[in-house]
């Protein structure tokens, strides 16, 4: 690993078209008006966007471009589990609490009664998927992975397999010699329901040869997805951003998931979130805060205008900061996430009930509803629930100072 001072101060070479000064730059008000008019966002844009402080602005203009992609008095959660069937991890990641040395004496492997068992706890709370994920295991075929979800569809079948990041995805291909297509089919026709965003982190390979040794690189990231999407399925789209990384580096990881998006027109959901330090190799870097996570969600809803659903992760930011991104460009709560193990290990946990997620829902002025992976409304509506939104009051200066956490007044 590099020293601390490398790691915590990424060089600014890495996009040098965005990361060197730009003179006569739009304001941030002309820019966001543009963007309202229907202009797509370029790179430079969003970049100054991003280093703005103006985070009322951004919140508003985010929230406008998010009641027109998704119009009505609704906004969305889901029901799922985040399964994690082992932690035994040939990567090394610098960023990650939960990964084992597959030699360690903490490795495990979920038995599959366990993980059915996990599973009919989820349906009984009113799940209709489970987000099944594990770290890179060296030994396991194919044929494990595939066994593995004929077990869960033919106990579940109703149940959504959300599994297998695009990372895990290309260590199959590695360890049996299959081509990805081949790997792909194979595990749809096991039962694979869709495809989750993670091990995205930054799509940018300075910054991914930083933070991991032994992790799938961008482009080949990317092209699973490509060709999952090519064969029919959805997915999510993630960003983990506040750790090595630049703000034009954020910009082009937008970018390269918005150029596949053109291409496919698989992904369902983005979702960004902060890293999270603490017990992980980088825990020297200043965790980012509600600021800069509700202004990089703010750009990412006005500058993804080809995804549809921008999701809050209440799961790194608490209720309170997740509730208010509905405010900032989300559109959905993402799952109630009965069990996660990845953040937690980082020492950051938070738990929603139903009730309050519902909640968090309600008190910025919408109808909670429940969805499945492609967002289709699953639950029924309650009739002379209450329409209407609430109000973003800006405050009397809507401005602060970069990393600072002054946040909007909100009614």
């Amino acid at each position: 690993m590099k020293n601390a001072q490398n790691v915590a101060e990424p060089p600014a070479a890495a996009a040098p078209h965005l990361d060197k000064p730009v003179h006569n730059q739009r304001s941030t008000a002309d820019i966001l008006a543009s963007v309202l008019a229907g202009e797509r966002l370029n790179d430079a844009d969003a970049l100054t966007l991003l280093r703005s402080p103006d985070l009322t602005a951004l919140g508003a203009a985010a929230d406008t471009i998010s009641q027109r992609l998704n119009p009505g008095p609704f906004r969305t959660f889901n029901i799922d589990r985040n399964i994690n069937y082992t932690n035994a991890c040939t990567a090394v990641c610098h960023f990650c609490a939960f990964y084992r040395n597959p030699k360690s004496d903490e490795v495990y492997v979920l038995p599959r009664a366990k993980l059915l068992e996990k599973i009919e706890e989820t349906v009984a709370l009113g799940g209709e998927q489970i987000l099944l994920q594990g770290g890179l295991h060296p030994k396991f075929k194919l044929e494990w992975y595939e066994e593995m979800l004929r077990d869960i569809k033919s106990a579940f079948p109703q149940v959504n397999v959300h599994g297998f990041s695009p990372p895990e995805i290309h260590h199959f291909t590695k360890v049996n010699k299959l081509p990805l297509r081949t790997v792909l089919k194979r595990l749809q026709a096991a039962g694979l329901g869709s495809l989750p965003g993670g091990g995205a982190e930054i799509l940018v390979d300075r910054v991914r040869n930083e933070l991991t040794r032994g992790k799938v690189m961008t482009d080949d990231w990317l092209n699973v997805c490509r060709v999952w999407h090519e064969l029919g399925g959805v997915g999510s789209a993630t960003m983990m951003f506040g750790h090595v990384e630049t703000l034009a580096e954020r910009v082009e990881h937008l970018r390269r998931l918005r150029e596949l998006q053109d291409e496919t027109n698989g992904f369902t959901a983005f979702i960004c979130w902060t890293f999270q330090p603490d017990h992980t190799d980088l825990s020297h870097v200043p965790p980012a805060g509600a600021f800069e996570y509700l202004k990089t969600q703010a750009v990412a809803r006005l500058y993804l205008d080809n995804i549809p659903h921008i999701q809050s992760s209440w799961v790194t930011q608490g209720e309170k900061t997740g509730g208010m991104a509905l405010w900032f460009g989300a559109d959905d709560m993402g799952s109630l996430m009965i069990e996660e193990n990845v953040v937690a290990e980082a020492g950051t946990v938070h738990h929603l009930t139903l009730e309050q997620m519902k909640r968090a829902i309600r008190e910025r002025g919408y109808i909670p509803r429940q969805r499945n992976v492609r967002y289709e409304l699953i639950d029924e509506w309650q009739e002379g629930w209450p329409e209407g939104r609430s109000t973003l009051k800006a405050p009397a200066k809507a401005t602060a100072e970069p990393g600072s956490e002054m946040l909007p007044v909100l009614s």
